[in-house]
């Protein structure tokens, strides 16, 4: 074989003989490791000596691991985010790093207005007294009477922007980047400070990227800022918020009621109080979940991957 690859991306190893014949067609040797959620530095190390590329997961390529991948040409990420990989690093050896951008905003966009509503009309609440035996009607609220507060108004913002607007909600939007005028014309989207944001709106959704400047974004101060009856929702990463506050938050009921698909630490530890919390709504890392997008990300990850191993024989 003339290369080998390592597939770590845990959405990809369990399709992975649809794709072989197309790996071997190329002269590649696939190679998996055991991987639940995402590849840690020590276990990358003992893996990446002979690697030529990897289609990567979340998986942590940090300085150390790069030194150790002497080979190495190309990180294809399985998916959009890269900040788990150390990208001043990749460029001081030249490791591309190619990823799918846009690769999940509708379902992840979908996700968001499915914690929105459930905790509106709260649903699941109901559900669980219907089946303690009990009949009791929980007051909800109406979409159009609530306002959302957007953090980060990139593909998947405006993606759920998009779909609150439908819903007649009040739209506040929050980002560096300056945002289309007519995009927000279109669909109604008043762009405030991050402070105004949290102070206003009834629920919080966190759409933006992972970096030095996001991390802990929501933190004690955030929370303060918020009205008690909010809600956050976070289907962006993990460290966006700072958990230990968010959990004081809950517990003083400073707001109302948290979704989460993404946490510090991943899988969600099972003494994490959030694990017992009733007005917390939790998912396991899953609201990219959709057959099409999955597909088409396998399809581009493999296409990232061969063409930068093609080009490295030029």
């Amino acid at each position: 074989m003339k290369w080998k690859v390592l597939v770590s991306a845990p959405y990809m190893q369990p399709e992975i003989e649809r794709f072989r014949p197309v790996f071997a067609e190329h002269g590649i040797e696939v190679v998996l490791p055991p991987v639940t959620e995402r590849l840690s530095e020590d276990e990358l190390l003992r893996w990446i000596g002979d690697i030529d590329g990897v289609i990567a997961g979340d998986d942590r390529f940090t300085e150390k691991v790069l030194q150790a991948a002497p080979r190495l040409k190309v990180l294809s990420k399985w998916g959009t985010g890269i900040d788990s990989f150390d990208l001043d690093a990749c460029r001081r050896r030249n490791v591309a790093v190619r990823n799918t951008p846009n690769a999940f905003s509708e379902p992840v966009a979908d996700s968001v207005l499915a914690y929105i509503l459930s905790f509106a009309r709260r649903t699941p609440w109901m559900d669980r007294e219907m089946k303690q035996g009990h009949w009791v009607k929980i007051s909800g609220t109406s979409l159009c009477e609530c306002t959302l507060g957007v953090i980060g108004v990139g593909n998947v913002g405006k993606a759920v922007a998009r779909r609150a607007a439908a819903f007649g909600m009040r739209i506040l939007g929050n980002d560096p980047v300056q945002v289309p005028q007519e995009f927000l014309e279109q669909h109604r989207v008043t762009m405030v400070s991050w402070e105004e944001l949290l102070r206003q709106s009834d629920f919080v959704t966190i759409n933006c990227d992972l970096n030095p400047t996001s991390r802990h974004l929501m933190n004690d101060a955030a929370f303060d800022l918020m009205k008690q009856q909010a809600v956050l929702v976070n289907t962006a990463r993990g460290p966006i918020v700072d958990e230990a506050a968010l959990v004081r938050a809950l517990q003083q009921g400073k707001i109302a009621g948290a979704g989460l698909d993404v946490f510090e630490t991943e899988p969600l530890p099972p003494e994490s109080p959030l694990r017992h919390m009733a007005q917390a709504l939790l998912a396991p890392h899953n609201s990219n979940s959709s057959k099409a997008a999955w597909e088409r990300v396998h399809e581009n990850s493999i296409r990232n991957l061969l063409e930068v191993l093609k080009e490295s024989e030029s």
